[in-house]
């Protein structure tokens, strides 16, 4: 019997933010349906949760650390009518877990009142930080959101709307936002479509979430993704699409469909789950090793333990439960303490696994320190092989486009061949989907970003 591992989580790749904003043509429960919305975000980030939104004449925000249903239950409790909103889940891709990094971020400004929500990263923040401190500025986050803030007010531009466009055409790197002002909402996606935000609309109510599935839980159904570099503006007199930058090649972030994203989600007009089962397909036409069953590393590597299982004909066991109450093992400061929680998470189902060859499927491998503690588990639960075959190819480069991917150096990829990961890991084989094999898995292969896996960095990066 063999078992396809995919790595679960160690302190390694981490999700981005998840960002969601309402305009509603009637006062309805907006911060009720932010906090729906958001929960279904809640996988893109546990770090912090917020929402702001339109009371009467002013805006309002309330945020703080920790997960969306302890955060934002209290507006579950009673009924609070706006026509406008925004909320944010966070992963500290850059600058830490601390308060004053929690969004969305409210200000008031020679501009007006504005509240931000962002997603990703700003790759020239230095040197704008500098610029502007160096005028003056001081900032009290180290998120690149107060950063987008600081720009706007420093604009010349009298026109809002000419301001916000001069402080777009300063920014680079990866990054999708949302922003309440004047009683509109404003949207937009960089330049080359990095990040995945959607907009949808039904019954008067106009939704842009980071996935989908932020609007299947509110019931809409009909949403497209926003076109890259294209400012879009919601208020009473409908939508306005304004473009900031030049048209660009597309450099779409191809972890969002590896690993990020939920399975039920459409993002880049692609379908998370059936890309993941497409993507475990792949690996079973290019499978050698002969096995017994095949076993994903829940939850991000059930649907391509699927697509394999099919592709080569052998029975998906779930071998491997998951405790989702579990802490995150990435927190943890030791090894030691981090394998703790590894079996803290996962558990093997003895009565599925004992006496197999397994082929284990997970999506990503980064350290190593995770798998090596998932393939002790099962040697020592009777597993007789253990086949680690991943989703993702090699990585061997650090993304400066908003995923937390460690330094060159932590990179197993780049210090051992599959054959020597494996003898470290203690398994039997590993085996990487290739990159030209992962982008044969998408409807636009051309549209994607590999440059963790090749170094192709579509942008200039200082490396």
């Amino acid at each position: 019997m063999i078992w396809f591992l995919v790595e679960i989580q160690e302190k390694s790749i981490q999700h981005h933010c998840g960002i969601v904003g309402l305009f509603s043509k009637e006062p309805d429960n907006l911060p009720e349906k932010l906090f729906y919305s958001l929960f279904s975000l809640q996988h893109r980030g546990q770090e912090s949760a917020g929402i702001a939104y339109q009371k009467h004449e002013s805006l309002v925000a309330y945020k703080d650390l920790g997960m969306v249903s302890t955060v934002l239950a209290r507006y579950l409790e009673e009924k609070r009518e706006s026509q406008l909103g925004i909320g944010h889940v966070r992963y500290s891709t850059k600058g830490g877990n601390r308060i004053e990094n929690a969004q969305p971020i409210l200000v008031n400004c020679n501009k007006g009142e504005i509240a931000l929500a962002h997603n990703g990263t700003i790759s020239n923040s230095e040197e704008l930080k500098n610029q502007l401190s160096q005028a003056g500025s001081i900032f009290q986050s180290t998120s690149d959101t107060e950063l987008i803030l600081h720009l706007l007010a420093a604009s010349r531009e009298k026109d809002f709307t000419k301001a916000f466009l001069d402080t777009l055409s300063k920014l680079e790197g990866a990054f999708s936002l949302v922003m309440l002002h004047n009683k509109r909402l404003y949207a937009l996606r960089d330049p080359q479509g990095f990040r995945p935000l959607l907009i949808g609309q039904e019954n008067g109510l106009t939704i842009l979430a980071s996935e989908s599935c932020a609007m299947d839980i509110l019931g809409i159904q009909n949403y497209r993704s926003l076109e890259p570099g294209v400012l879009t503006i919601v208020d009473s007199q409908g939508i306005e699409e304004i473009p900031f930058a030049r048209q660009r090649k597309r450099s779409q972030c191809i972890f969002e469909l590896i690993y990020f994203a939920r399975p039920d989600s459409m993002i880049f007009n692609e379908s998370v789950h059936m890309a993941r089962k497409a993507m475990g397909e792949a690996l079973a036409r290019e499978e050698t090793v002969e096995g017994d069953i095949v076993v994903p590393v829940p939850d991000s590597g059930n649907s391509a333990a699927l697509g394999f299982a099919q592709g080569i004909n052998l029975p998906l066991e779930f071998g491997l439960t998951r405790n989702h109450y579990a802490g995150r093992s990435f927190i943890m400061p030791t090894t030691a303490r981090r394998e703790l929680i590894v079996r803290m998470k996962l558990h093997p189902v003895r009565q599925a696994i004992e006496g197999k060859r397994i082929f284990l499927l997970d999506d990503s491998l980064v350290r190593g320190t995770t798998s090596r503690s998932i393939v002790s588990m099962l040697r020592d639960t009777g597993a007789k092989e253990i086949h680690i075959r991943l989703t993702a190819p090699e990585i061997r480069f650090p993304c400066h486009f908003g995923i937390d991917i460690p330094t060159k150096e932590e990179l197993i990829s780049n210090r051992m061949t599959p054959e020597e990961i494996a003898k470290e890991v203690g398994a039997d084989s590993v085996r990487f989907l290739s990159i030209e094999r992962l982008a044969e898995c998408t409807k636009k292969p051309d549209s994607f970003c590999y440059a963790c896996f090749s170094g192709n960095y579509p942008i200039n990066v200082k490396k």
